[in-house]
């Protein structure tokens, strides 16, 4: 079985910093496991790794998609595996690297939900998709399957509906299929990022400052002139999704400052919990960087 370097936690933990160490330490070459930093013309609200900051490490799974298209999870993992096997067949480490939860179950666990795809059932979803639209589409998913509602935004018509046709032809929820395939595709070292909280949040405000400072606000203003739309799937993110009500003018851009901190501290709690369902991952500080070392090492050599 093929081996991966995972290094995950909250957002602002260092995760990116840590990733291109050991890439450069153990010969790896990194794939990014962000939601949101797949999209291009992104860069400061995702706080998208810079050039610089590769350190002429080679990075996969970022500017892929354009702004204004739909990206599953699914779509996700098939590019990313073949992205791992071309890395593996060059006698090179992948090393994954990122937040998204839902992107590490792709990379971890086979993403065979069930159920063909039947077009009847298609046809009729859609058919009240049209009539009642995505909020009515999304309550329907939640009474029988909210474990999948929670991971699935309402704007994600193609996933909401896509949920509903696996309940209606398999006749049991994609949570429970997922459930039952839950062999890891990999050996794996998941190196976990453990900050103190209050380290974290004050990391994560003056992060939201700097993204300020460099010019976000211009950033989402771009994209709304290119054709970005706050009903599109990529401006969903936070730090993109609160400038809404600051060009509809029922908040002001300090306002908007505070919500997008608190919705980032918000987020971190949440990635927190997450990781922490992999009984398997290994917790560090941050600033452990010896101790990191030495558990891919060992993981490495197979001790």
């Amino acid at each position: 079985m093929s081996k991966l370097i995972l290094v995950v936690g909250a957002t602002a933990s260092g995760k990116s910093q840590i990733g291109v160490n050991l890439a450069k330490k153990y010969n790896g070459e990194i794939i990014s496991c962000d939601s949101m930093q797949v999209y291009r013309d992104m860069n400061i609200g995702t706080a998208k790794i810079t050039s610089e900051e590769m350190q002429s490490i080679p990075h996969y799974m970022i500017d892929i998609v354009n702004a204004d298209a739909q990206f599953s999870v699914g779509e996700y993992a098939s590019m990313a595996d073949k992205a791992i096997n071309d890395i593996i067949s060059r006698g090179k480490v992948p090393i994954i690297v990122g937040g998204t939860g839902l992107y590490v179950d792709g990379i971890l666990y086979p993403m065979t939900f069930g159920g063909d795809k039947n077009i009847e059932i298609r046809a009729e979803l859609e058919s009240q998709f049209a009539l009642y639209g995505k909020e009515y589409m999304h309550s329907m998913l939640a009474e029988i399957d909210p474990i999948d509602a929670q991971k699935i935004h309402p704007n994600n018509v193609k996933r909401v509906l896509r949920a509903l046709e696996i309940y209606k032809t398999t006749g049991t929820c994609k949570s429970n299929l997922q459930e039952k395939n839950k062999d890891l595709k990999y050996e794996v070292c998941m190196i976990a990022l453990d900050v103190d909280r209050n380290v974290l949040y004050q990391r994560i405000d003056t992060r939201v400052d700097k993204m300020f400072e460099i010019g976000l606000l211009n950033e989402v203003k771009q994209l709304l002139s290119n054709g970005v739309g706050f009903e599109n799937q990529s401006m969903q993110a936070i730090g993109y999704k609160e400038f809404k009500n600051y060009f509809n003018a029922t908040k002001t851009l300090e306002e908007t400052v505070e919500i997008i901190k608190q919705n980032s501290r918000n987020y971190a709690k949440r990635q927190l919990t997450w990781f922490k369902k992999y009984d398997f991952a290994k917790w560090y500080n941050p600033s452990n960087i010896l101790g990191i070392e030495k558990q891919v090492e060992l993981f490495l050599e197979g001790v």
